[in-house]
């Protein structure tokens, strides 16, 4: 079953690329005290995921921020240096570009897909999240190989 409104993340780590390398990140310590908007996609360096997904939310940053999100959390079932550099390669510096390479934190949340047409196995499912110290307080959940309520645009019309 998915995560829903209300729920508290669940217990996990995820990985970011630090000056000093790869980081190990509690999800527990990252999103605590904290308004964050996270967003996932299934995969870095895809078409959707590259044209529209990230891009939105490195232009909309500021506008974020002004509506009183603390930290953009990007998320990826892909390897941390595979997010870095997509990070890189779309100006996403001031985001978080948080890797789930095994799709661990991914699963926990109950927001998995199998992408197996592609050959690309298990990724997350689209969708954006408000979480305010932890608890989930929006979710918009794509349908299916949908990009319609996830997209900064969106989100930032909804906040």
């Amino acid at each position: 079953m998915a995560i829903q409104m209300d729920d508290m993340l669940p217990y996990g780590t995820l990985h970011v690329m630090s000056e000093d390398g790869p980081q190990a990140v509690d999800v527990t310590k990252l999103f605590a005290d904290k308004t964050i908007l996270m967003f996932a996609v299934p995969g870095a360096f895809t078409p959707t995921c590259s044209a529209s997904h990230l891009p939105g939310y490195v232009v909309h940053y500021d506008a974020f921020k002004e509506k009183g999100i603390d930290e953009i959390v990007c998320l990826s079932v892909n390897d941390v240096f595979v997010m870095h550099a997509w990070g890189q390669a779309h100006n996403a510096e001031r985001l978080i570009m948080a890797a789930d390479g095994l799709a661990e934190f991914t699963q926990a949340l109950g927001l998995e897909q199998e992408v197996a047409k592609l050959n690309m196995g298990i990724r997350s499912r689209r969708y954006a999240m408000l979480v305010v110290n932890g608890v989930i307080q929006q979710l918009w959940l794509e349908a299916p190989g949908e990009f319609e309520v996830s997209g900064a645009e969106y989100v930032l019309s909804q906040l």
